[in-house]
């Protein structure tokens, strides 16, 4: 124990790496259950049932392990920065209370709706499927703005976060039916994959003039060359995106969404850092736990996120490859 009290495990940059894995906890958070929110949004756009019956049946095996990513990634908050997770959480609570929600409802919608054979339970249920869906990543969006522009309440980059992220669940989940249906409903879903990805950069573009004429702290950090990359990866992701679903190249479209996933969640962290919660001008060293619970939660990562990586490798490959046509949820 005196050692673990000493300083840092070989002298690693703890706080900095907590940071990066924060972070990349919330990347695949949104990646992963990202596809699931948009499949969601393309459940209200799709009337055929048994193209509904597909959407659901596509993600039926995946979404309630995607939700663990959340989970993990509050905990690591929580566990490497109990101030900011407490100073977050206080400022926004109604907010997290609804992203929340809107989880909940997600989840329980198409676990109701195939409890009854009655067409105004199921076009209820499917309302309500479609509503978690997609106010699940509006409400993160906005709540991942206000965090990094140090605001409160509804504000106008809340609202224009939570759409681009709406539109980038979309762009996933179109990515994802793609590489798990047969038949005709990947062609049908394509259009609104490119929709999305347009409406995704434009959105993105107008967040960033914001930051750049509104936040002087954030503007400084966007004009770094982490920032500047992360803005360049997100334009060429976006190409190759509509290029790889034109060519019916699916693997790459996916491809594509990871990288713009990774561009999204490296420009948030590049535009907080050094600061971890700008409202209250707390820093990611201001806010880490002391050196020896500090050093204990880095060791018990280390074991356990490796375990947690392998579940959803099974998982994935358990569940591989495109599901039949007649399967349903």
């Amino acid at each position: 124990m005196t050692d673990l009290a000493a300083g840092p495990l070989f002298g690693l940059p703890l706080p900095e790496l907590w940071f990066a894995l924060l972070f990349a906890l919330l990347g695949a958070f949104v990646l992963l259950d990202g596809f699931d929110f948009g499949i969601g949004a393309l459940f209200a756009l799709r009337r055929d049932p048994d193209e509904r019956e597909q959407l659901l049946a596509a993600i039926g095996p995946f979404w309630d392990g995607n939700e663990v990513w959340l989970v993990v990634f509050g905990g690591a908050l929580f566990a490497a920065f109990p101030t900011v997770y407490a100073d977050l959480f206080s400022r926004h609570y109604l907010l997290l209370f609804a992203v929340l929600g809107a989880l909940i409802l997600r989840g329980l919608a198409p676990e109701f709706r195939e409890q009854r054979d009655d067409d105004a339970w199921e076009r209820w249920w499917g309302r309500a499927f479609v509503a978690g869906s997609v106010g699940a990543p509006f409400l993160l969006g906005w709540f991942v703005a206000n965090w990094t522009l140090g605001l409160a309440g509804l504000t106008l980059p809340g609202v224009v976060v939570g759409l681009a992220l709406v539109a980038l669940t979309i762009a996933d989940g179109v990515a994802f039916v793609r590489l798990k249906t047969t038949g005709d409903l990947g062609a049908h879903v394509r259009p609104y994959g490119e929709y999305a990805l347009g409406a995704y950069l434009a959105l993105v573009v107008a967040t960033l003039a914001y930051v750049w004429a509104a936040s002087p702290r954030a503007a400084a950090n966007l004009a770094t060359p982490v920032g500047v990359l992360c803005v360049l990866v997100t334009v060429a992701a976006g190409v190759g995106y509509v290029l790889a679903l034109r060519a019916e190249r699916d693997r790459a479209a996916f491809g594509a969404v990871v990288a713009l996933v990774a561009a999204l969640v490296g420009l948030v962290a590049r535009l907080l850092y050094p600061a971890l919660d700008p409202a209250a001008g707390t820093t990611v060293r201001d806010a880490i736990v002391s050196t020896l619970p500090l050093n204990l939660m880095s060791i018990l990562a280390a074991v356990l996120l490796p375990l947690v990586v392998a579940y959803f490798a099974v998982l994935y490959s358990a569940f591989r490859g495109p599901i039949e046509a007649e399967e349903g949820y």
